[in-house]
């Protein structure tokens, strides 16, 4: 299976993940916007709520392992306190909360690919998910003798397989159950639990 680079991947990123034996994740792509690649989804008090990255001005042929993350304005506050205000009352973010912090506060990242892999590997420690990956040396179009995940995994299109993945939500009798949410919404509201979701 190939896998794009996400920033705090949604549920079906880390089922596919765990579902296979081997993994690659892309890292030679053309960069696309509007993707999981730059931004998440949380649950917040209003419902749904993506949080998206910003990135240094790109031509629309930029290889993904060459986006810069811009800190033009301090998005890394904006996205911790909406953490914060999202999951402070779920059973497990001050469990968490140093960990992920850390990455918000007193880390800066020049390339998008370094943020995303970094958190990846947090929240694998995190949720126990023990799974060796590779990273592509190269861009192909197509991969036929494995699963291509790269742009059917997207903000735009529901999975129906994570649908009956149903677990407590902070907001939920306000809102629903929301599913396929970023990996953290998981992770805070389970915690040590998470892996037996995915």
């Amino acid at each position: 299976m190939i896998l794009s680079s996400a920033y705090l991947a949604p549920l079906e990123y880390y089922k596919k993940m765990r579902a296979d034996d081997s993994v690659l994740i892309e890292h030679h792509e053309h960069f696309l916007k509007q993707t999981y690649r730059s931004r998440c989804e949380i649950y917040s008090p209003n419902g749904k709520q993506t949080l998206s990255i910003p990135l240094v001005d790109r031509n629309h042929r930029q290889s993904m392992k060459d986006v810069k993350i811009s800190y033009d304005y301090n998005w890394q506050h904006l996205h911790w306190k909406s953490m914060e205000s999202a999951y402070r009352r779920s059973p497990f973010f001050e469990f968490y909360e140093d960990d992920f912090r850390h990455y918000y506060e007193e880390r800066k990242f020049e390339f998008l690919l370094d943020l995303n892999e970094e958190l990846q590997q947090l929240v694998m420690s995190s949720i126990k998910l023990k799974k060796n990956y590779t990273f592509t040396t190269e861009y192909k179009t197509n991969y036929e003798e494995i699963e291509d995940c790269r742009n059917t995994i997207t903000p735009k299109v529901q999975p129906h397989d994570t649908e009956s993945i149903k677990y407590t939500q902070v907001f939920e009798s306000r809102h629903g159950f929301i599913p396929n949410l970023s990996i953290v919404d998981l992770l805070f509201n389970q915690g040590p639990r998470a892996l037996d979701y995915i």
